[in-house]
Formats: C-alpha cells, structure tokens, sequence
C-alpha cells in the first residue's frame, strides 16, 4: 500500500550500531512509495557502507559537506529544500548533542540547520549514555525547538547492557512515517488519560495494588499526541517514560488520582479512564508499621469504597468531556462491559479478557473490543500501540459523528 506515496524522506545516518537496520528501513519506506536520499556521517560509513545505501535506495549517498562536485551547486541547500521530513536514524548521543549546540561541523548537522523541512530523531546509544543527565537535556533542547523523538525502545543492547536506548525497528518507524504524514484527526481537541494502577495505604510500608503495567494507557497517551491532540496523562505508580509531547501529573492513591480526574476533566474534549482504579481503600491507615502478632494467624482490614473516577466524569453536568471507559475483565467480557457502558453512562467503553494469556496485564500485547450504545469493534491481537493508534481513530470519528 502506498502509504508515503510522493513523501520525500531525507534519511541521515550517524555512528552507531543499529546503523545495519538502515537498509532495511529505506527497502521499507520505498516499498510504501517514498523517495530517499541518504546522508551519511563519517563513523557510518564504518558500520554500513555507501554503497549498500546506494543500492537500496536507488540515488547516490552524500557524506561529504566539502564535496567540490555537490558543492558547486550548493548541494547541501538543496538537499535541505528537497526533503518532506529529515529523519535522522539512528541519532547518536554525539550527532544529539552537536545539534542541540546548533553545530554544522558535517554534512548532516549542516542540514538540520538548513532545512525548513521537520526533523524527526530516532536516539539508539547505550543505555547509560542515554539515561546521562547531558543527552536527557540535549534531547529536551531539541523537543523544546519542535523536533520529533521516535523512541527509544528498551532492552537487550549490543554491548550486552538491558535498558532504553535501542533504535526503533525499522517497521516501527515507517508506522511512525506513515503517522506523521496523516491526517491529524484530534488537532485541536485536548485529552485527558489516567493510567496505570493506585496504591491504597496500609501503613506507612504497606500497600495494596495491582498488576496494571501502564502500557495501554501511556500507548493511548502517545497515539493522541501523534495524532494532534493535546493530551495530559494522570499516572499511577510505573515505571514508564513519558511519551514525548505529553502534559504527565503523577498520583498514587485512587483519591487523589479522583482529584486530579475531577480538575482536568471539564477542561477537556475527552476523558479516557484507562487506569486500573481500587474499587477500594482501608478505612483508615496505621501511622506506624503494623506488627505481626504471635497470638493471631488473621488480620482483619475493614475496607471502604473508593470513589468511581470514570462514573463521576460522566456525571458531570457542565463541561462534560466524551467520555471513555476501560473494562478489565475475566469473563462474560460483553455483558460486563455493556452493563458498565448503561451504568455510569460513557460514550465509549474498551473491554478485555485479560484471563487470556499474552494480552493486558503487564503484556505489550492486547485485543479489545470497543463497545457503543448501538454497536461495537472488535481490534483483533496487535502490540499496545497499534491497538491504542485504532482506538484513538475510533474516538476521532465519535466525535465527528
């Protein structure tokens, strides 16, 4: 499918390992019907050379900003003129920290500068060179100037470190390509999200919780952002990076994610309630440490009802956002989840059988089915993204409707 058909994509390649995946990366974006030109810094050309860049994306690679034949005619300008979108894959540490000091000392940071084209940065570095105080700032230099940051994703790296740092895989962004070329359905609307699980005190050391990861509701976070919307993200306790573009308020109770729910909610177009609330809280919280005694194998905690977040939304009677529920459930999925639909009167309800393993809970997987007064959409088994990208689709066209 010509998803990028005609897009002009200026691919800059810098120094790093993940550099291999270049090749496939331009085979893919021409696949969907972009034009590539390649640009290379010289430490790339010691992980792939030019010539394998040449031979999959069809035109010569430029790797020289003192090239006399390019220069003759200003290459490097019309290089930065020609482009719909410079992405700059993989970005190392260096090439992010040259550009946010607004350096043109190569070809490529010449370009960035030069070009009035957007510029999207895909971070691939060691995983401590990537938490390091130095490139977090560089990095937000650069989202503060309005460029893009595509990832990173986490896990097993090369030098054989585990954590943030890897370059997205090459589907992974030509999806984002493919995105940033949209239409941008929610621009314009403001979302407010929650996520992730609360935390109901015990005593001081204590709590009770969930399973909930936060995946699912920071994917819907991120697929409303790429999608135009101005979106404020209410997080439980995890341990999940912000999504680049979005407003995060951090909460541990089910209360004060209540209070927080309550001041944002009027203020926007819509209200998603992804987190995974408690139903309910101890009545009251020990302030030191409860003891285990010899003499009792029981301990009694009398529980109180937290108040129901998503139903008080609903209710509002002023300032009423489109209002978005999620059901988790084990079993009889529609029935619960169209029960919860009728009772605290949402627009739209997400429901999941999260007894079913590899989906929901702690997963980067899932399949919902999205429930309405007169119908419904089953999104068959995809990665949280994806499913968050068509759910966030579904909501554009509720609200056109």
């Amino acid at each position: 499918m010509q998803t990028l058909a005609g897009k002009k994509i200026l691919l800059g390649i810098s120094g790093g390992i993940a550099a291999y995946k270049c090749a496939e990366l331009t085979r893919r974006l021409i696949e969907r019907g972009a034009e590539v030109q390649v640009v290379m810094t010289k430490a790339a050309k010691e992980f792939i050379t030019p010539l394998t860049m040449q031979a999959v994306s069809g035109k010569p690679v430029s790797d020289s900003l003192l090239d006399p034949a390019a220069e003759a005619s200003m290459g490097h300008i019309e290089l930065a003129k020609w482009a719909d979108l410079v992405l700059l894959a993989p970005a190392t540490a260096d090439l992010i920290a040259r550009m946010a000091a607004g350096m043109g000392n190569d070809l490529l940071t010449t370009l960035v500068l030069a070009t009035d084209a957007p510029v999207a940065v895909s971070p691939a570095m060691n995983q401590q060179m990537y938490r390091n105080v130095a490139t977090q700032e560089n990095i937000a230099t650069l989202v503060r100037r309005g460029m893009a940051i595509w990832g990173p994703a986490a896990g097993e790296q090369a030098c054989g470190d585990v954590g943030p740092g890897r370059m997205l895989e090459p589907m992974q962004l030509v999806e984002h390509c493919e995105q940033f070329f949209a239409d941008k359905p929610l621009k314009g609307k403001s979302i407010a999200i929650t996520a992730g699980p609360t935390r109901e005190a015990l005593d001081p050391v204590r709590y009770i919780s969930n399973h909930s990861s936060g995946k699912m509701g920071f994917a819907l976070a991120q697929a409303a952002q790429q999608l135009g919307a101005d979106v404020t993200l209410i997080a439980g306790p995890v341990s999940l990076a912000t999504p680049i573009g979005v407003k995060r308020v951090d909460v541990a109770s089910a209360q004060q994610m209540h209070d927080v729910a309550m001041q944002h909610a009027p203020q926007h177009d819509v209200f998603i309630g992804c987190a995974a609330v408690a139903d309910y809280r101890p009545q009251t919280v020990a302030e030191q440490k409860i003891k285990k005694t010899d003499d009792s194998d029981q301990m009694t905690i009398t529980m109180v009802k937290n108040p129901d977040i998503i139903a008080s939304v609903a209710a509002l009677q002023t300032s009423r956002p489109f209002t978005v529920g999620f059901a988790a459930e084990t079993q009889d999925v529609e029935h619960y989840a169209r029960n919860k639909l009728a009772k605290k009167n949402l627009d739209l309800i997400c429901a999941n059988d999260v007894s079913l393993e590899g989906q929901g809970f702690n997963s980067n997987d899932n399949a919902i089915t999205i429930y309405w007064k007169d119908g419904k959409q089953s999104l068959t088994l995809a990665s949280k993204q994806q499913i968050a990208t068509q759910i966030m689709a579904t909501i554009a066209e509720k609200l056109e409707a």
